[in-house]
C-alpha cells in the first residue's frame, strides 16, 4: 500500500527514487513503473508530476544544478572581495567535496554513461550545468587577469584544466574506489589540483614586469 504523504513532497521523492533506479538499471533499462514502485506510488501518480522518463532525468539534473552549482555561484559571489586565486581554490575545494559524495555524483556519472546512446542527455547537461560552470570559470579568470595575477588564457582552457582532474577524482572515489586503500581526503585533492593549475596559470616572473 502506498504511504500517505504531502503532495508537495512527492516530486522530490520521485526524483530520489528515479536516481536510485537509473543508477541501478541505467536510463534505457529503467521504466517509469520501476520509479513509481521505488517511490511507493502508482505509475499514474508519477505522470501527474513528470510526463516522461526524460522529463524526470532533466528534473534530476536541474536539481543538481540548483543545489551544487547554485552553491558554487554563491561561493564565488561571496569571494568578490578576495583574490581570484583564493576564489579558485575555494571553488575547487567545494566541487571536490561534492563530487566525493556518491549521491551527488550519481547524476553526472549517469549522464556520462548514457550520453553516447542518448545525445540529447549530454546536450541537456551541457545547457543546464556546464554553461553555468563555464560562466563561473570565465568570471574568476577575468578577475585574476584584471588583478595581474593570471595570464590571459582562454576560459575553455581553464575549464578543461580544472574539470579533468575533478572528473577523475569523481570516478576514483566512486566507481573505482578501493575500500582497502582509500585515497586522500577531498580537501587534499583539491589543494593539489589548485596548486597544479595555479602554477601554470599565474603570471610568470619574466613577464610580470
Amino acid at each position: 500500500m502506498a504511504r500517505k504523504r504531502r503532495p508537495a513532497a512527492r516530486p522530490e521523492e520521485i526524483l530520489d527514487a528515479a536516481l536510485a533506479v537509473f543508477t541501478e538499471m541505467g536510463f534505457a533499462g529503467a521504466r517509469v513503473e520501476d520509479i513509481a514502485t521505488r517511490a511507493g506510488l502508482s505509475k499514474g501518480a508519477v505522470y501527474v508530476y513528470f510526463d516522461s522518463k526524460h522529463a524526470i532525468l532533466t528534473a534530476l539534473v536541474r536539481r543538481l544544478a540548483d543545489r551544487v552549482i547554485g552553491a558554487a555561484e554563491a561561493l564565488v559571489e561571496a569571494g568578490a572581495a578576495v583574490s581570484a586565486e583564493q576564489t579558485l581554490r575555494s571553488l575547487l575545494g567545494f566541487i571536490a567535496v561534492q563530487m566525493s559524495d556518491p549521491k551527488i555524483s550519481a547524476a553526472p556519472r549517469l549522464v556520462i554513461a548514457e550520453s553516447q546512446r542518448f545525445p540529447e542527455i549530454g546536450a541537456m547537461y551541457r545547457d543546464v550545468v556546464l554553461a553555468r560552470v563555464r560562466r563561473l570559470i570565465a568570471r574568476i579568470l577575468e578577475k585574476g587577469i584584471a588583478q595581474g595575477a593570471f595570464r590571459d588564457v582562454a576560459p575553455e582552457v581553464l575549464l578543461r584544466l580544472c574539470g579533468g582532474p575533478i572528473v577523475a577524482h569523481m570516478f576514483l572515489t566512486t566507481v573505482f574506489a578501493d575500500p582497502d586503500a582509500p585515497g586522500p581526503a577531498p580537501d587534499v585533492i583539491a589543494k593539489g589540483i589548485a596548486d597544479m593549475v595555479l602554477n601554470g596559470l599565474k603570471v610568470r616572473q619574466e613577464t610580470a614586469t
